[in-house]
């Protein structure tokens, strides 16, 4: 069984940073794409970053020049570092494993920018 725990969010003000992190435990293949998603009160999930097994990254436009999305192959973990945040940017945000057996969600973790 897979297991990916979220930690790392919380409250900044505009314009600071904050770096998630998801680790992935269990019987897992290490080298899986992983992705962060996000969901805003009212708004429907969206797709925010995505790291491949073989290091290639896409982002969604509102976040690009801003975010990184970054692994760790060793510990199984994925990062997301979220520099210069925006009010907009206020949502749970949720680990994604995809893997050939299925896709695995994290717990999510909050982040909520605001002055």
């Amino acid at each position: 069984q897979v297991q990916l725990v979220e930690s790392g969010g919380g409250l900044v003000q505009p314009g600071g940073s904050l770096r998630l992190s998801c680790a992935a435990s269990g019987s897992i293949f290490r080298l899986n794409t992983m992705d962060w998603h996000r969901q805003a009160p009212g708004k429907q999930r969206e797709l925010v970053a995505r790291i491949t097994g073989g290091g290639s990254t896409y982002y969604v436009d509102s976040v690009k020049g801003r975010f990184t999305i970054s692994r760790d192959n060793a510990k199984n973990t994925v990062y997301l570092q979220m520099n210069s945040l925006k009010p907009e940017d206020t949502a749970v945000y949720y680990c994604k494993l995809i893997s050939s057996a299925g896709h695995y969600w994290g717990q999510g973790t909050q982040v909520t920018v605001s002055s």
